[in-house]
Protein backbone atom coordinates (compact mmCIF):
# COMPACT_ATOMS: atom_id res chain seq x y z
CA UNK A 1 0.00 0.00 0.00
CA UNK A 2 1.40 3.37 -0.97
CA UNK A 3 1.47 6.31 1.41
CA UNK A 4 -1.04 8.16 -0.79
CA UNK A 5 -3.56 5.28 -0.73
CA UNK A 6 -3.02 4.87 3.02
CA UNK A 7 -3.77 8.55 3.64
CA UNK A 8 -6.68 8.52 1.16
CA UNK A 9 -8.34 5.56 2.90
CA UNK A 10 -8.03 7.22 6.32
CA UNK A 11 -9.43 10.53 5.02
CA UNK A 12 -12.30 8.74 3.23
CA UNK A 13 -13.18 6.79 6.38
CA UNK A 14 -13.10 9.92 8.53
CA UNK A 15 -15.21 11.76 5.96
CA UNK A 16 -17.81 8.97 5.96
CA UNK A 17 -17.94 8.97 9.75
CA UNK A 18 -18.15 12.76 9.75
CA UNK A 19 -21.12 12.75 7.39
CA UNK A 20 -23.00 10.25 9.56
CA UNK A 21 -22.23 12.12 12.78
CA UNK A 22 -23.20 15.44 11.19
CA UNK A 23 -26.51 14.00 9.98
CA UNK A 24 -27.16 12.66 13.48
CA UNK A 25 -26.29 15.99 15.06
CA UNK A 26 -28.61 17.90 12.69
CA UNK A 27 -31.35 15.33 13.29
CA UNK A 28 -31.39 14.41 9.60
CA UNK A 29 -30.70 10.79 10.51
CA UNK A 30 -32.12 8.82 13.40
CA UNK A 31 -29.89 6.81 15.67
CA UNK A 32 -31.43 3.48 14.75
CA UNK A 33 -30.71 4.17 11.06
CA UNK A 34 -27.17 5.30 11.73
CA UNK A 35 -26.02 2.20 13.62
CA UNK A 36 -24.97 0.21 10.56
CA UNK A 37 -23.31 3.25 8.99
CA UNK A 38 -21.40 4.04 12.17
CA UNK A 39 -20.26 0.42 12.49
CA UNK A 40 -19.17 0.38 8.85
CA UNK A 41 -17.35 3.70 9.24
CA UNK A 42 -15.49 2.61 12.37
CA UNK A 43 -14.51 -0.70 10.77
CA UNK A 44 -13.37 1.15 7.64
CA UNK A 45 -11.31 3.52 9.77
CA UNK A 46 -9.73 0.62 11.68
CA UNK A 47 -8.90 -1.15 8.43
CA UNK A 48 -7.53 2.11 6.98
CA UNK A 49 -5.25 2.71 9.94
CA UNK A 50 -4.29 -0.97 10.32
CA UNK A 51 -4.51 -2.52 6.82
CA UNK A 52 -3.00 -5.78 8.09
CA UNK A 53 -6.35 -6.47 9.81
CA UNK A 54 -7.88 -7.23 6.41
CA UNK A 55 -5.14 -9.73 5.53
CA UNK A 56 -5.45 -11.35 8.97
CA UNK A 57 -9.27 -11.62 8.67
CA UNK A 58 -8.99 -13.00 5.13
CA UNK A 59 -6.57 -15.68 6.33
CA UNK A 60 -8.86 -16.43 9.26
CA UNK A 61 -11.89 -17.16 7.07
CA UNK A 62 -9.93 -18.64 4.16
CA UNK A 63 -10.34 -15.90 1.56
CA UNK A 64 -7.36 -15.57 -0.78
CA UNK A 65 -7.69 -11.87 -1.57
CA UNK A 66 -8.30 -9.49 1.36
CA UNK A 67 -10.07 -7.06 -1.01
CA UNK A 68 -12.68 -9.75 -1.76
CA UNK A 69 -13.42 -10.04 1.96
CA UNK A 70 -13.79 -6.26 2.20
CA UNK A 71 -16.22 -6.21 -0.73
CA UNK A 72 -18.20 -9.10 0.73
CA UNK A 73 -18.43 -7.37 4.12
CA UNK A 74 -19.59 -4.18 2.40
CA UNK A 75 -22.30 -6.07 0.54
CA UNK A 76 -23.46 -7.68 3.80
CA UNK A 77 -23.74 -4.27 5.51
CA UNK A 78 -25.69 -2.82 2.57
CA UNK A 79 -27.95 -5.89 2.56
CA UNK A 80 -28.66 -5.47 6.28
CA UNK A 81 -29.45 -1.77 5.80
CA UNK A 82 -31.83 -2.63 2.95
CA UNK A 83 -33.60 -5.26 5.06
CA UNK A 84 -33.97 -2.79 7.93
CA UNK A 85 -35.38 -0.11 5.61
CA UNK A 86 -37.72 -2.60 3.93
CA UNK A 87 -39.13 -3.64 7.31
CA UNK A 88 -39.64 -0.01 8.32
CA UNK A 89 -41.20 0.80 4.94
CA UNK A 90 -43.65 -2.06 5.40
CA UNK A 91 -44.63 -0.74 8.83
CA UNK A 92 -45.07 2.78 7.47
CA UNK A 93 -47.21 1.55 4.56
CA UNK A 94 -49.48 -0.23 7.04
CA UNK A 95 -49.75 2.91 9.18
CA UNK A 96 -50.52 5.10 6.15
CA UNK A 97 -53.23 2.68 5.00
CA UNK A 98 -54.75 2.63 8.49
CA UNK A 99 -54.67 6.43 8.73
CA UNK A 100 -56.25 6.78 5.28
CA UNK A 101 -59.03 4.39 6.26
CA UNK A 102 -59.63 6.26 9.54
CA UNK A 103 -59.69 9.60 7.71
CA UNK A 104 -62.22 8.23 5.22
CA UNK A 105 -64.39 6.91 8.04
CA UNK A 106 -64.22 10.24 9.87
CA UNK A 107 -65.16 12.04 6.66
CA UNK A 108 -68.17 9.74 6.22
CA UNK A 109 -69.23 10.31 9.84
CA UNK A 110 -68.94 14.07 9.40
CA UNK A 111 -71.02 13.99 6.21
CA UNK A 112 -73.58 11.81 7.94
CA UNK A 113 -73.82 14.27 10.85
CA UNK A 114 -74.11 17.23 8.47
CA UNK A 115 -76.86 15.41 6.60
CA UNK A 116 -78.88 14.87 9.79
CA UNK A 117 -78.44 18.31 11.33
CA UNK A 118 -77.92 20.47 8.27
CA UNK A 119 -74.67 22.18 7.38
CA UNK A 120 -72.45 23.11 10.27
CA UNK A 121 -72.00 26.83 10.68
CA UNK A 122 -68.59 28.08 9.66
CA UNK A 123 -67.70 24.87 7.85
CA UNK A 124 -65.78 25.48 4.65
CA UNK A 125 -67.38 22.41 3.08
CA UNK A 126 -70.84 23.64 4.00
CA UNK A 127 -70.19 27.19 2.78
CA UNK A 128 -69.06 25.86 -0.60
CA UNK A 129 -72.28 23.92 -1.09
CA UNK A 130 -74.66 26.56 0.22
CA UNK A 131 -72.87 29.83 -0.35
Amino acid sequence: MTVASYIFSIVASLLALGVVVDRLRRRRLRERHAVWWLVAGVVALLISVFPQITAWAADLVGVEQPANLAFFASIVVIFLVCVQFSAELTDLEDKVRTLAEEAAMNDLRLRDLEGRTGPASGSTEASRHHG
